[in-house]
């Protein structure tokens, strides 16, 4: 029986080996790793939450389309377009030939197609002014695929903006978002009708800020992006990853007529106040001083003997204009604005042209070396034809 003794032992002995081993790999499974790196998957579940990477930022923009989109209209606009040749006119070939033969000017309809955002439950809808200029009719198309006939409210030619209305019930209306608080490097999202294709998401960032000086239009305070934008996108909105409105998609810069990754958009700071104002009283109305600049140059700003080239210089003024009333005169350099640094001419127009009419600026500059400092009433700027 002693024999038997030694076995039981080992037997024992056994026992406790696996159970200890069990217990490592239950409770203790890292003491096995090795220094081996366990990849750990995220399984897609039901939740409608977005999923977050490691640096925060969604996987999915459905949330912000869902949102946002249902608010984007199309707008088809017709108008009736004239030809004719200038010899029609001529009375020589009219008397010889086009009466004779019953030449005359045709008429044929001109249809083009763009994009707009509804911004309030009442009806209105932003958009560009060139997407509706010149139109006989204007047509809306929704999502949902409701169509309605639209009345031009007021544009704005100087800022590309156009104020439409329709009349319709259970309006979806986008939410408005804060323009002035994007950062380079921000997520947004276009939304239009490109090409009349139908209504299209694309993805970018926010490119740049304050884009101006492009010569697209007379006020330009710009967003740029590389979202893709494309001839019918205008119109359309430009929205953060929230489903905010934050722009009006304008313009493209591109040599091919598509998308090159340059668009720009009208930051709703600016395109808020247009509408507002054609909403009350039919246009916009912007502050006027009456004066013709020119950009100081690094040569003009030494030969004037400034030590900074902010600012511009008065080429011009209007006699009897709120400028000559003030006692601006040609030859002034203008460096500040409200105690605000001029940059540039377009510093100054989008400045002065900010100002009510009727109130007054304080303008600060050099004449003939010496400092000067005046106060001006600004008048309203005339309406373009």
């Amino acid at each position: 029986m002693k024999a038997h003794k030694p076995i039981i032992f080992l037997f024992q002995a056994i026992t406790v080996g696996f159970a200890l081993a069990f217990l490592v790999v239950v409770v203790k499974p890292e003491l096995l790793d090795n220094g081996r790196k366990v990849v750990e998957f995220v399984e897609s579940g039901s939740s409608t939450q977005p999923v977050l990477t490691s640096a925060g930022g969604p996987v999915s923009y459905a949330e912000a389309v869902e949102v946002a989109a249902p608010a984007v209209v199309n707008i088809n606009t017709s108008k009736r377009v004239v030809q004719s040749s200038p010899l029609f006119n001529d009375p020589f070939f009219k008397r010889f030939f086009g009466e004779s033969l019953g030449i005359g000017p045709r008429e044929r309809e001109e249809n083009s197609l763009g994009s707009g955002v509804i911004v309030n439950a009442n009806g209105y809808i932003l958009t560009n002014n060139h997407v509706i200029e010149g139109a006989d009719s204007i047509q809306v198309t929704l999502r949902d695929g409701r169509s309605a006939d639209a009345k031009l409210v007021g544009s704005d030619p100087e800022a590309d903006l156009a104020v439409l209305k329709i009349e319709s019930k259970n309006l979806p209306v986008i939410t408005l978002g804060d323009a002035d608080a994007l950062r380079v490097g921000d997520v947004v999202l276009a939304i239009g009708n490109p090409f009349g294709v139908g209504q299209t998401v694309t993805l970018g960032i926010v490119s740049a800020t304050g884009r101006s000086s492009l010569g697209i239009n007379t006020f330009e305070n710009f967003i740029q992006t590389d979202a893709a934008i494309n001839p019918g996108n205008s119109g359309g909105a430009l929205i953060t990853a929230r489903g905010e409105l934050i722009g009006i998609n304008t313009a493209i810069f591109s040599k091919s007529g598509g998308s090159q990754g340059i668009g720009f958009a009208i930051p709703m700071s600016l395109a808020k106040n247009s509408m507002a104002q054609i909403v009350e009283k039919g246009y916009v109305s912007r502050g006027w001083l009456g004066v013709e600049i020119q950009e100081l140059t690094p040569q003009l700003a030494e030969s004037f003997g400034l030590k900074s080239e902010s600012g511009i210089i008065i080429a011009g003024v209007l006699r009897n204009g709120p400028a000559d009333q003030g006692g601006l005169l040609p030859g002034d350099i203008v460096t500040h604005i409200n105690d605000q640094p001029i940059e540039s001419g377009h510093d100054a127009l989008n400045t002065i042209g900010q100002t009510q009419p009727g109130d007054r600026i304080t303008l600060k500059g050099v004449r003939n070396g010496s400092a000067i400092e005046m106060a001006v009433e600004v008048g309203e700027r005339p309406k373009q034809q």
